[in-house]
């Protein structure tokens, strides 16, 4: 990707101020009970609801996303998605806390799948809250060609056979709260005239940082040791109106999460604790 060769290697910071009521909203959007406060440790994978990036009507794309340019590169290509990531939780981040997250693009590569050319670009964050950077995190962004047919709708099937399973509904509700609380205008999640017509998805797209969220919520409430790693990966989309299962099975290491809708996952990831 000569062309891009001038965006890896560029950074940015931003500063935030972890408030509770983001944590909160989210924590009772999922069935939670809320009350976090100042002082208590945050969720994991809370921080994507902060560091906004607010873009005037002007800035935006019209699939919703801030322009292309600016801090990541202009990929050519008109769909983009959050493939994935891996995690490191080196140190509690704290509600309350100000927080600086410094963003730095690794790497851009083009590929050939079986849906034409995909191009990559890896994000490197670091957080700090002034003791030391805390969590470590690496996303891999997706950009893909438009899209040759309607996608299939999954139909829905019985809970799978897994040691741990939870039951979520993800309408339109629940999608478009989660979109307000990260500042998410991709309109496949909330616009499904624009999600059928325009992207050819059978419904409202689940975010996948909603189903990496699920996932690792559904770990911490069932493992005794703190999580200290999560590496995840999209297999394919999850859609609104289907029954979504959170699954998991322990590990030696911590255990092995997912999502799945139908017979198909849509998410799979592993989960490392202190003890691993």
């Amino acid at each position: 990707m000569s062309e891009f060769d001038d965006w890896v290697g560029r950074s940015q910071s931003v500063t935030d101020v972890l408030e509770p009521a983001r944590s909160n909203a989210l924590s009772v959007a999922l069935g939670g009970e809320g009350g976090l406060k100042a002082g208590d440790d945050m969720p994991l994978l809370h921080h994507w609801l902060y560091f906004w990036d607010v873009k005037p009507p002007a800035g935006l794309g019209p699939d919703g996303h801030p322009a292309k340019g600016g801090f990541l590169p202009p990929v050519p290509l008109p769909r983009r998605m959050w493939a994935g990531g891996r995690l490191q939780f080196l140190k509690p981040l704290r509600l309350g806390a100000q927080v600086t997250r410094t963003s730095t693009i690794t790497a851009v590569s083009e590929k050939t799948g079986r849906t034409g050319t995909l191009v990559f670009v890896t994000v490197r964050h670091e957080l700090d809250a002034g003791e030391g950077v805390a969590v470590a995190e690496e996303q891999d962004l997706v950009y893909r060609e438009p899209a040759s047919g309607m996608m299939p709708a999954p139909l829905a099937a019985p809970a799978p056979a897994a040691p741990w399973v939870e039951l979520v509904n993800p309408d339109s509700v629940l999608l478009f709260r989660y979109s307000a609380l990260t500042m998410n205008g991709h309109r496949i999640h909330y616009d499904r005239p624009y999600a059928m017509g325009e992207e050819a998805y059978p419904a409202l797209v689940v975010h996948g940082p909603l189903q990496a969220t699920l996932l690792i919520r559904l770990a911490a409430a069932r493992l005794s040791a703190p999580i200290t790693g999560f590496d995840f990966r999209g297999q394919q989309p999850a859609f609104d109106g289907v029954p979504l299962y959170v699954c998991g099975a322990p590990t030696a290491e911590g255990a092995n999460v997912w999502t799945q809708q139908g017979e198909a996952k849509t998410m799979t990831a592993t989960v490392r604790t202190k003890t691993a």
